[in-house]
């Protein structure tokens, strides 16, 4: 039996909408009974908090790391294309934010924040709140649908004018953010401390 032969070339997109933001309700619900606040400890919420080294950072609804994850969610609707065959956009959604969760939930575990606390700027990070983690796969998913509906020239153009942008104005960005987690390199973490 053929990927295609088991009814996944179509979905109605609303249908797989409400999956994926069942699977992002679960992954809040997993975040919490993981012990994650579900808003910020500091007693605020605010629809966006612009300093990446205040209590409020991936506290919030949004913040600049939340551009990253509208990257995630370009990347993902490229790098799922080539299931385009078998799997409708709709499902391919679903899979983006099964993905984007799975990621959320890993990157709130111990091991994950004390890498980010040792390999990157992140000095005072102690997870996400269950508020921001949700948005940051929401964004994800805007993400998935921008390239969606945009294509390949506009989130290319997205991912390279954000990487700039969060370089030049938070001395961070996904791709360097993923550098220091793997292989920390000095004379980043030095650029990135020296504000």
């Amino acid at each position: 039996m053929r990927p295609g032969d088991l009814g996944l070339r179509t979905m109605p997109l609303a249908t797989g909408v409400g999956i994926a933001l069942a699977i992002v309700a679960a992954g809040a619900a997993t975040l919490w009974l993981m012990g994650q606040p579900v808003f910020c400890k500091c007693g605020t919420i605010a629809l966006w908090s612009g300093d990446i080294y205040s209590n409020q950072n991936s506290q919030q609804f949004a913040d600049p790391y939340s551009f990253t994850h509208i990257t995630h969610g370009l990347l993902f609707f490229f790098a799922l294309l080539p299931t385009a065959r078998w799997l409708a956009t709709s499902w391919r959604l679903v899979l983006a934010a099964l993905i984007e969760v799975s990621w959320e939930i890993s990157e709130n575990t111990d091991a994950v924040i004390n890498r980010y606390r040792e390999a990157t700027i992140s000095l005072d990070y102690f997870g996400d709140s269950v508020l921001n983690s949700s948005f940051d796969v929401l964004f994800c998913l805007l993400g998935f649908s921008i390239a969606a509906r945009l294509g390949w020239k506009v989130a290319a153009a997205f991912i390279v004018v954000t990487e700039i942008g969060l370089a030049l104005t938070i001395r961070d960005s996904l791709l360097l953010n993923i550098i220091m987690l793997i292989h920390p390199v000095e004379a980043i973490r030095v650029w990135q401390t020296a504000r």
